[in-house]
């Protein structure tokens, strides 16, 4: 990834994250997720100058509706085999496996994890001792997103681990290299043996299979639609926070799984969906564990969220236990999340925030 797109991504995740969103406006609980939204699509992707967008609806905890609009390059409409690199859609898929560990007794959650991996540049800082599991999953581990922008490009702490929130994909990088030492496995083997494997995810990789099609990959385009010209992070450099390759359908089939629990003992699951921290200044908006966890209305009074941002690539997965609905929404375009909060507002009901 680049310092351009690095630095988009960073500071659009912690814009959605922790200083807009939404807020639930009364929907039965039982209603279905009406599908208004597909006419008026097309005129949204024109004025937004955004290719494609891809939506995954989940109703009844099983998904009813995958609906594809606009093109993945000119005269090539999107079709459900699309790749598309969700961004930090990456961290609920790290989070899962990481609580799947945990749920079977195989790791403590709040277990430093200095025994299997203390990263090199805060080796002589006693603070290390304080990162666990549910440190990095609730993003309070102390580093700044990334450490290519400190200005020795080095990972040092920011704030004292357990203290406060402070979204940090380097936090799940920092979890990456405890899991793989802990159990000698890649994190594409951990989670393909949890995960992928088990829900049928077939087209999901941590980064760019140099095996698959290159056609069916939703490249990112600019505000005024032109593409990107994107290097792509293959297999061979996978990251905890950025850059799963999936497809609508697979990533739709993980949504799923999450509204039924997910696999993990009742503790756990609810451990993951409850508010480990607060984000400072926003009332009813917090960190749970790999999810935002944001509080609803008396039908679905848990909504859980995540994002991602690249640039020209903007994702969304939100889901309502209660309820047992969802959408997944994976865009092409730099102005995606525009589209996204359009197809939220009429499907769910749903406002902006302002900060």
């Amino acid at each position: 990834m680049t310092d351009r797109v690095q630095s988009r991504h960073a500071s659009h995740t912690k814009l959605v994250l922790s200083a807009t969103l939404l807020l639930a406006l009364p929907l039965p609980a039982q209603s279905r997720i009406p599908l208004t939204f597909r006419d008026s699509v097309p005129a949204w992707l024109a004025a937004t100058h955004v290719p494609a967008v891809a939506v995954a609806v989940i109703e009844g905890g099983k998904v009813t509706s995958i609906q594809n609009f606009g093109e993945l390059r000119p005269g090539v409409p999107l079709s459900p085999r699309a790749l598309f690199n969700v961004a930090s859609l990456t961290k609920p898929i790290v989070a899962v496996t990481t609580l799947r560990l945990a749920s079977a007794g195989k790791l403590d959650l709040d277990a430093p994890l200095d025994p299997d991996w203390i990263d090199p540049d805060i080796q002589s800082d006693p603070r290390h001792s304080k990162l666990t599991a549910r440190i990095v999953l609730s993003h309070q581990t102390g580093f700044p997103n990334w450490r290519w922008r400190a200005p020795d490009h080095k990972l040092g702490f920011v704030f004292d681990p357990g203290t406060k929130f402070g979204y940090s994909g380097e936090g799940f990088e920092y979890l990456r290299h405890a899991l793989e030492h802990k159990f000698g496995r890649s994190l594409q083997q951990l989670a393909d043996s949890i995960l992928f494997r088990p829900l049928h995810m077939t087209e999901t990789t941590f980064g760019w299979n140099p095996r698959a099609d290159t056609s069916r990959f939703a490249f990112g385009h600019d505000t005024s639609g032109a593409p990107l010209d994107e290097r792509m992070r293959t297999m061979d450099q996978p990251n905890a926070a950025d850059w799963l390759v999936t497809t609508i359908g697979d990533y739709a089939k993980f949504g799923e799984f999450v509204l039924h629990g997910a696999g993990l003992a009742r503790p756990v699951f609810a451990d993951m969906t409850k508010p480990q921290v607060q984000m400072e200044g926003k009332p009813g908006e917090a960190m749970g564990l790999g999810w935002e966890v944001m509080t609803g209305p008396p039908e679905d009074p848990v909504i859980l969220l995540h994002t991602g941002s690249d640039d020209g690539i903007k994702t969304m997965i939100l889901l309502l236990p209660a309820s047992q609905r969802g959408l997944v929404m994976f865009t092409n375009g730099e102005r995606g999340m525009d589209v996204v909060m359009k197809i939220l507002k009429t499907t769910l009901h749903m406002k902006e925030l302002t900060p």
